[in-house]
């Protein structure tokens, strides 16, 4: 599951203190902390889904806190008093005060004009109620020749950030965007990169935006969701709160997918948490699991709520150590949703479960009654698949938490790309992405019987399809990650793939290959291992953006494949806030376009993947600029 900001290892005296209550004195100074709480899993080589000690680094005080006793580490926060939290939160994070960081950003007021009569150009992540992750011409202000040839408009720093994780939405000369860690949403100039208004939330935000009307006869608003699982709505004129509300079944887990306004409700995708608590041999294993809630678009109220499995209970077993073990847990919802108007639902991804018993639900593509929450049918890509962080794919040493090997293929094969609806020779397909490598078509109209199937590489934990694949409709996109690992037989494919929607067939394969240069190296030291495509890829005027986890964008001509423009955004940019810009990994729904831009946030620290913090936009080259602008 791609879904962790922060993680902190616990030593045996960290478990211990974890489950016993015992007083524990301060050893002196966060230093020594950080290398006995934290290093292991930070410090290379670490665990693959950890961010480095250097992107911690660049995280706010505040923000390491709320991660450590309210985020995604609350539980392995747990092991410190609070004179120990200070000491390891003033030791890792950023010491520099953000302040009023907008004001450098503040546009003239001949420019904090928003017209929402203009036709839009991105109004939700998926493009469409679809998840088409498609833009014409016309939305997008771009065609394909275009796109061969862009140029850097400007970049913009965002302060204390590490990772950008959420896709924008484009209406007119209008960009509302969230740099997710500073707790803001900002309505943006698409031509300047000047903000029009600021939306300040306490916390740090999780999801991309949504925009769309609140009930048949309510406001226009901005929809998404904070780390703490609040469903937040925004008027887009002025940057103000009309209401926020509970978004999940369950205060223990957390939203990632962006939350989809259709027909007076707001539907949200519920992930789940037990994947990272399978690492901490003391924890009772596990309880969570993923759910798909639907609230009132008027008044935030809860409508329906889908539970992709029982609440989990003790089993009557143990792991290794005599611990209790709980479950049926996991089937987390971390993608995007797309909804059928036709039939009526709505479509959700899911990822592996974390504890026995196995259930049906998931690595499945669900399809929920839209009036009732209750599920139609479902399709399994892969029966068995309980998974934790306690099981470690790379030595194969597992933890006492490693679910039973004779009961689980412990593959970590999620569905994370959203469910797309396309039509095809008289058939209704569904279509899903999965990090085995798989692109599954399932008839739509009847339960999801599997009509063609093509897969690309091995697939692993950190493989395959991630966040998304796309359709022009005559092809499907298919983006491998596939990094390089150290077991015997894996062969990675890690690039970009093309699908005959109709047949099934590969049309096209284009792979992508590691770039080690000195200055590249020295900013991703995994540069030789983590190189794929992970990302949500968008398609514009049948050309295909991607990008990958080392930095580069890639467009691919979408009939035959050719690459038609690559970028390098691992690098400092010049701001036009004046601060000091870095370029990263290229991860999440990161990509995203309109009125003749194309946006692309850099910098995604989980994972090992190196950090950055700027949002860049690109134009059409002007006939005057320079080669290499």
């Amino acid at each position: 599951m791609r879904k962790f900001v922060f993680f902190c290892c616990m030593t045996a005296a960290g478990i211990n203190l974890l489950t016993s209550g015992a007083a524990y004195a301060a050893p002196a100074g966060g230093a020594q902390l950080y290398q006995q709480y934290c290093a292991a899993c930070h410090d290379p080589p670490g665990v693959p889904r950890a961010p480095g000690r250097q992107a911690l680094q660049l995280m706010s005080a505040d923000a390491l806190v709320f991660a450590l006793t309210r985020g995604n580490m609350a539980e392995q926060g747990k092991a410190l008093n609070r004179v120990e939290l200070r000491q390891l939160v003033r030791y890792l994070s950023n010491p520099t005060s953000a302040g009023d960081w907008t004001a450098a950003l503040t546009c003239a007021p001949p420019q904090r004009t928003i017209d929402l009569q203009a036709t839009p150009a991105m109004t939700m992540v998926g493009t469409n109620l679809s998840a088409h992750r498609n833009l014409s011409p016309a939305q997008a202000g771009l065609t394909r020749q275009q796109l061969g040839h862009l140029e850097l408009a400007w970049a913009v720093a965002f302060p204390q950030t590490s990772s950008l994780r959420a896709g924008g939405v484009v209406v007119g000369n209008t960009l509302f965007y969230s740099p997710t860690q500073t707790g803001a949403v900002l309505a943006m100039d698409t031509h300047s990169g000047c903000v029009k208004w600021t939306y300040q939330h306490t916390t740090p935000l999780r999801t991309s935006l949504s925009l769309g009307q609140l009930g048949n006869n309510g406001a226009l608003a901005l929809v998404f969701a904070d780390a703490e699982g609040q469903v937040h709505t925004v008027n887009p004129l002025t940057g103000k709160l009309i209401w926020k509300a509970e978004g999940r079944h369950d205060k223990r887990v957390h939203i990632t997918g962006a939350p989809l306004v259709y027909n007076g409700l707001i539907i949200v995708p519920v992930s789940a948490r037990g994947v990272g608590q399978g690492r901490n041999p003391k924890f009772e294993c596990c309880t969570t699991h993923g759910a798909v809630v639907a609230l009132d678009a008027n008044t935030g109220e809860q409508v329906w709520v889908y539970e992709t499995m029982p609440d989990a209970q003790y089993t009557g077993e143990t792991n290794s150590l005599g611990v209790k073990l709980r479950g049926p847990s996991g089937a987390p919802i971390w993608a995007s949703l797309s909804v059928d108007t036709q039939e009526n639902v709505v479509y959700a991804a899911t990822g592996e479960g974390t504890s026995l018993p196995a259930t049906d639900t998931s690595d499945a593509i669900l399809a929920i009654d839209l009036d009732s929450g209750e599920l139609r049918w479902s399709f399994q890509g892969l029966a068995n698949d309980i998974w934790n962080l306690g099981c470690d794919i790379r030595s194969g040493v597992n933890g006492p938490n490693c679910p039973d090997a004779k009961r689980s293929v412990l593959k970590d094969f999620d569905f994370g790309a959203a469910p797309v609806l396309v039509e095809s020779s008289e058939r209704r397909l569904v279509l899903g992405g999965q990090k085995s490598g798989d692109v599954w078509a399932l008839d739509a109209q009847a339960e999801g019987k599997v009509v063609w199937r093509q897969t690309f590489g091995m697939g692993s934990a950190l493989g395959g399809i991630h966040w998304g694949i796309a359709t022009d409709g005559q092809r499907v996109y298919a983006p491998i990650n596939d990094p390089t690992l150290p077991i015997e037989g894996y062969v990675p494919e890690p690039g970009m793939n093309a699908i005959d929607l109709a047949t099934g067939e590969v049309l096209w394969r284009q792979a992508v290959q590691a770039d080690c240069a000195p200055a590249r190296r020295e900013r991703h030291p995994l540069c030789a291992e983590m190189f794929g495509l992970s990302a949500a890829p968008l398609v514009i005027d049948q050309a295909v953006v991607s990008a990958a986890v080392d930095g580069r964008i890639y467009i691919f001509d979408g009939a035959s494949g050719n690459l038609l423009w690559e970028y390098d955004t691992l690098r400092s940019f010049d701001t036009v806030n004046g601060l000091d810009g870095r370029g990263g990994a290229i991860d999440s729904q990161s990509i995203f376009a309109g009125d003749g831009m194309l946006f692309v946030g850099s910098g995604y620290a989980g994972f090992q993947q190196p950090a950055g913090n700027v949002l860049l936009a690109f134009k059409p080259k002007s006939p005057k600029s320079k080669p290499g602008d």
